[in-house]
């Protein structure tokens, strides 16, 4: 039996299952599409290794945000295969693709597409690269938990006015962003420049990538976000849902409405697009040249055949079960480039995989 079908026995007759993400209705082209029920498994597939042992270094680096999955994908993969070492680093989606594309490291972490800029300092380098979707994230807007006054949701809208770059230092008190909120100092904690999250952030509220005021406390580092919003009744900041997830018990989420009424950030609400402009579908990017290696070939096929199972645990959203089998399919055959070379596709699930039907 392939992996593939494999796979698809185990997810259909539900072992180990941890929760049903439900149908997912994602929007398409104006219409919706029914995509298949996600079920997440505690089984882990183990995939066959090649002729002898394998061992080896296989390097990752790069998003925050995906630096979680590829740590428990990493764990995992060397139960079964102890003689390879696979670090993961964590500099931020651009930092990593710096990297990646000087051939310093075998699979990056993104938590956006990659580049212009960056696929042509890979094809300077020589670096023939390879897009795999992992899992589909919500970006978590969070408050200080004795923060009041803010209720429970905030609007598209007012959080452009906070984050605007003609903002900077004009918009300082809350009572600037909506009537009736009291004149106490905000802090703004954010990712950093070179994040995905940061990137994909600016160009869902202010409309152009990267697009920002400048004067907010930034850090690659989830974790120190968290600190910093946790410490102080005025923060509010934005990172991966994920990590909200994590910290629940001392932050607050929440509910943003992008025009058609408040929607939390929940795992439903994220797979069927309704958690709108805030939620994206996450990558790794696999270098061409090192998946020729079969440490590097085994690692991902192994990381998308336990995607499903392992993202659901740590607070992320699994892929159509369609998804991961492309994707599969797209790595086997050394399919290259990035499907935003097709006009007009985002970093929604729907749009992802109608690109490429449509053959990107």
């Amino acid at each position: 039996m392939s992996e593939i079908s494999r796979r698809r026995v185990l997810r259909a007759a539900g072992f180990g299952s941890l929760a049903a993400a439900g149908a997912a209705v994602l929007a398409a082209c104006g219409e919706t599409q029914v995509v298949e029920k996600v079920v997440t498994q505690e089984v882990i597939v183990e995939v066959p290794a090649p002729a002898g042992p394998l061992s080896g270094t296989i390097l990752v680096d790069g998003s925050s945000t995906v630096g979680p999955i590829s740590q428990a994908v990493a764990e995992e993969f060397q139960k079964q295969f102890s003689d390879v070492r696979v670090p993961v680093g964590i500099s931020g989606t651009g930092g990593g693709f710096k990297k990646f594309c000087a051939q310093e490291t075998d699979v990056s972490d993104a938590s956006r597409f990659i580049k212009a800029s960056e696929q042509e300092l890979c094809d300077e380098n020589g670096i023939g690269y390879i897009e795999l979707p992992v899992a589909i994230d919500g970006i978590a807007v969070v408050v200080n938990q004795r923060n009041d006054w803010i209720g429970d949701s905030i609007t598209t809208e007012e959080l452009k006015r906070l984050w605007a770059p003609e903002s900077e230092g004009q918009v300082t008190n809350w009572s600037q962003i909506r009537e009736g909120l009291p004149n106490e100092p905000i802090l703004l904690y954010g990712p950093g420049t070179d994040s995905g999250t940061y990137d994909y952030f600016t160009k869902a509220i202010n409309g152009e990538e990267g697009a920002s005021r400048g004067d907010f406390t930034p850090s690659e580092d989830d974790n120190v976000l968290v600190q910093g919003v946790s410490g102080d009744a005025g923060a509010i900041g934005f990172f991966g849902l994920a990590y909200y997830e994590q910290n629940a018990e001392i932050l607050k989420a929440l509910q943003v409405d992008g025009g058609s009424g408040p929607v939390f950030p929940t795992t439903e609400n994220v797979l069927t697009g309704k958690y709108s402009p805030l939620s994206r579908v996450i990558f790794i990017y696999v270098s061409t040249v090192a998946a020729e290696r079969p440490e590097v070939q085994t690692f991902v096929e192994f990381y998308l055949n336990n995607a499903a199972s392992l993202v659901g645990q740590i607070g992320y959203v699994p892929m159509p079960a369609e998804m991961y089998d492309i994707a599969l399919e797209r790595f086997v055959s050394r399919k290259t480039g990035t499907v935003t070379a097709l006009e007009g596709v985002n970093a929604s699930p729907n749009s992802v995989l109608e690109a490429w039907k449509a053959g990107a």
